[in-house]
């Protein structure tokens, strides 16, 4: 796959709630998540299973009430950028919360290899 072919697919995903299911065809086994704050496992996960993990552990926590995703925004032939608006409301606690993050995506050899998450008040 090439870049945009990536990014699309990525976005699909988003907007459906299927993102973790495409772990396997858009991510490199090897590839890094890299998150803005530590949530109390380190800011970085390696490797596509820990980042299964991540998306687990999201499912189970939070819901996500309303999102508005835009882009994919390319740069250059391996990079490209999301931005997510999102409403969330914590399964546990019933705390309802809107946050905005930019997430960068870098591709090489068809597959993303790195994920890097900015978070916004």
């Amino acid at each position: 796959m090439d870049l945009q072919a990536i990014a699309d697919e990525l976005m699909e995903g988003m907007k459906t709630g299927q993102e973790g299911a495409k772990l396997e065809t858009l991510y490199a086994p090897d590839a890094v998540s890299v998150e803005a704050l530590d949530f109390g496992q380190g800011r970085e996960t390696k490797g596509i299973e820990g980042i299964r993990g991540k998306h687990a552990w999201w499912d189970s926590t939070f819901e996500v009430l309303e999102a508005d995703y835009r882009g994919p925004f390319p740069n250059g032939p391996d990079r490209f950028a999301v931005y997510l608006q999102i409403k969330t409301r914590n399964k546990q606690t019933d705390a309802v919360e809107e946050m905005s993050e930019v997430a960068l995506y870098t591709v090489a050899d068809g597959k993303i290899v790195r994920e890097e998450f900015f978070y916004g008040s």
